[in-house]
């Protein structure tokens, strides 16, 4: 397919998992320029280098490609705008902050650590913004020369100038922010490396990105690194806001509100497409307001002008139902190798390959999330754990009764069972004992399940086996005998 000069990026930094905030801004970007034939490229932003691992970029990179997320341009596929990890670029980033501080629109800063946090306390103190006061605005040629000579730790600022800067923003039109809700900032720490800033904005320049889609937090990053386009005298991208995601009490989604990362989903057995599907309703919608969507009408309708300006809810409720549409939209067949992982570890030990595709089979309609057939594979235990309406159930004498017909019934028969045979028995036993429905299937599905409730009594019979059956039913009339 043809490209046209539309270039997004995707930009995470290593420091930790992909949150569903970060997920969903990469699918955005993907969408975008899926569906105007444009360019994906992924940069790995990893001048954090106290908190940035490559064991991390790794995963990012896993759950990206894990939800359908691809790139045309990045550190593993190459490109013409390489390269495309922050920390194989540094030397272009300290010869523009040189070229930026000889051109006065940035300057050497000596204040240490301490003066600046006691500058910042005295500011919050006096009721004003904590930000930067300027101290090395002006300091002198020599002044400098003399701080480098006692080799004094020294940052670069940028001269951050007073006004207000305006731009049409691609998704809340049109935004003006004054210039003095930001100091001086940093552009190159003490150990040489760059701040976020000025590295994104290099960056995007350099690697000829268009639009910049993230979400509102990032509207003061926006303020700065359009200060610093105008000072480089360099062309600004299009910028575009995307809502925040919160909570469902509305506060800011963290770990505490549960599953709150890409791995975490994955880990609690979530589908790729699902996921995929949900974090694009997190803040847009379909024209005729459809919710389960392939990736390709997604990408066919895919709009900023259907981006909502408003902060989407994380509803895990909501999640959990979509990725139960997707479950029960998934062949059997095709689900099992990421289910299989999920039985429990006494289901593996019990029940061969073939066996557990016929259980998840037999629970394909009951489960929301992979990570359900740990509860609802329980009916296949043996022996089965009781619930209390089980042990209530079985107490009765006509259960006893039902119970006792079906184990002679079973011993009357040779070879294993199938669930056909099953069901004949239990015809068969609700006419000799003349109980029927509750009282016929709940003492059954107790003494074989533990519960009464549950998947398909006669699949789960012809998985158990006759001998096992036996030994249960068994197990259940002499336990109820005995009191």
């Amino acid at each position: 397919m043809a490209k046209n000069g539309l270039r997004v990026r995707f930009a995470p930094s290593p420091t930790g998992y992909l949150h569903v905030g970060g997920a969903r801004t990469a699918i955005f970007n993907w969408l975008f320029a899926r569906h105007n034939r444009g360019t994906f490229v992924l940069r790995i932003e990893d001048t954090d280098v106290e908190r940035s691992t490559r064991e991390s970029e790794n995963s990012l990179v896993e759950d990206l490609r894990w939800l359908g997320v691809d790139w045309d341009e990045g550190p593993d596929v190459g490109g013409p705008r390489g390269p495309y990890r922050q920390s194989d670029r540094l030397e272009m980033y300290r010869r523009e902050a040189e070229t930026m501080v000889e051109a006065g629109v940035a300057y050497p800063c000596f204040c240490t650590d301490d003066v600046l946090e006691a500058k910042r306390k005295q500011a919050i103190d006096s009721g004003q913004s904590p930000h930067y006061d300027g101290t090395c605005r002006s300091l002198t040629p020599g002044e400098v020369a003399a701080n480098r000579k006692a080799e004094v730790p020294e940052v670069i600022r940028f001269r951050v100038p007073d006004g207000v800067v305006g731009f049409r923003d691609l998704i809340r039109e049109s935004i003006e922010l004054p210039t003095d809700m930001v100091g001086d900032f940093v552009l190159l720490r003490s150990n040489g490396n760059p701040t976020y800033n000025f590295a994104a904005a290099l960056d995007d320049h350099a690697m000829g990105i268009t639009q910049v889609l993230r979400g509102e937090e990032h509207l003061p990053n926006t303020l700065r690194q359009i200060l610093i386009y105008e000072a480089l005298d360099l062309p600004i991208p299009q910028f575009g806001h995307l809502p925040l995601i919160l909570a469902e009490d509305k506060s800011k989604l963290s770990k505490r509100h549960g599953a709150s990362s890409v791995g975490e989903l994955r880990a609690m057995g979530c589908l790729a497409g699902a996921v995929f599907n949900y974090l694009v309703l997190l803040g847009w919608s379909h024209p005729e307001e459809k919710e389960i969507l392939a990736v390709g009408e997604l990408i066919e309708h895919f709009t900023l002008d259907r981006i909502s300006k408003s902060a989407a809810v994380y509803d895990r409720g909501k999640l959990r139902w979509m990725n139960g549409q997707y479950i029960r939209r998934t062949p059997v067949d095709e689900l099992f190798e990421t289910a299989d992982g999920f039985f429990p570890t006494e289901i593996r030990e019990t029940y061969d390959t073939r066996a557990r595709r016929r259980m998840l089979e037999l629970l394909h309609e009951k489960i929301d999330t992979l990570d359900d057939l740990n509860e609802k594979s329980i009916p296949f235990l043996n022996p089965p754990r009781l619930d209390d309406e089980a042990k209530a159930v079985l107490q009765t004498r006509e259960a006893r009764d039902v119970i006792t017909a079906l184990e002679t019934a079973l011993e009357q028969s040779a070879g294993e069972i199938t669930a056909e045979e099953f069901k004949s028995a239990m015809k068969r036993i609700g006419k000799t004992t003349g109980q029927k429905g509750k009282a016929l299937f709940f003492p059954i599905r107790a003494a074989l399940t533990g519960s009464v409730h549950g998947p398909d009594l006669a699949g789960v019979a012809e998985l158990k086996g006759r001998k096992t059956l036996l030994d249960l039913l068994r197990h259940a009339r002499e336990r109820d005998s005995s009191g």
